[in-house]
């Protein structure tokens, strides 16, 4: 998902960033799966510079997602969107 798709369906469409700077402040030992938040051009946010971009990058290379020479994946290809059931 990306940041202002979280923010969506959250019922606040306009705050991509809050999701991002409160994602971006979770303890190292969350259970929630921060790394599968990207921003909207399909890569690793500019604001997460050094070790957690590359372990955030890391991560989901570990899940099978292939970043292209932009440094970005292709949304069409991997972007989850819940059901109709929220799920």
């Amino acid at each position: 998902m990306t940041y202002g798709q979280v923010a969506a369906e959250l019922g606040a469409p306009s705050a991509a960033r809050a999701v991002g700077y409160a994602l971006g402040a979770l303890s190292s030992d969350t259970h929630i799966p921060w790394w599968r938040v990207i921003n909207a051009k399909g890569g690793v946010s500019l604001r997460q510079r050094g070790a957690e971009a590359d372990l955030q990058r890391e991560l989901l290379e570990g899940e099978g997602l292939r970043f292209g020479h932009s440094d970005t994946i292709k949304l069409q290809d991997y972007r989850w969107w819940p059901d109709d059931e929220g799920t």
